[in-house]
């Protein structure tokens, strides 16, 4: 279920392979003094009866390889691969990317810092 700055995906029992889990992405814009604007993730819940928190900021102008990020994040805590929480909904996911890039005020074709890149952990 998505609304704008959250995401919520809760998995169906008995998928083969995938353990049961139930994920919130909460996101909103902040000002940092050195690093401009960034977009703020805090990706919560549980995997497989498992409690986890991870939060993390992304720059504004990588802010939208936030699937990465968030994918990174829960395999870390258990999740496989091919069961992203982002990419399962694409209409959700889509609706995420337009969100953030509206908070943002982004336009498309905007340059990347590459300095960026490696300090978001991309």
């Amino acid at each position: 279920m998505f609304e704008p700055g959250h995401l919520h995906r809760k998995n169906m029992p008995g998928m083969p392979g995938v353990p049961e889990f139930s994920i919130d992405v909460n996101y909103e814009v902040r000002h940092d003094a050195t690093e401009g604007t960034l977009m703020h993730f805090k990706v919560a819940g549980e995997i497989d009866g498992k409690a986890f928190v991870e939060e993390f900021d992304m720059h504004r102008d990588t802010a939208f390889n936030f699937a990465s990020l968030i994918a990174k994040a829960v395999v870390k805590h258990g999740l496989p691969a091919n069961a992203s929480p982002i990419m399962r909904g694409h209409a959700e996911f889509d609706a995420m990317f337009d969100d953030i890039r509206n908070k943002l005020g982004a336009q498309p074709g905007e340059s990347v810092n590459f300095d960026h890149l490696e300090k978001d952990g991309l």
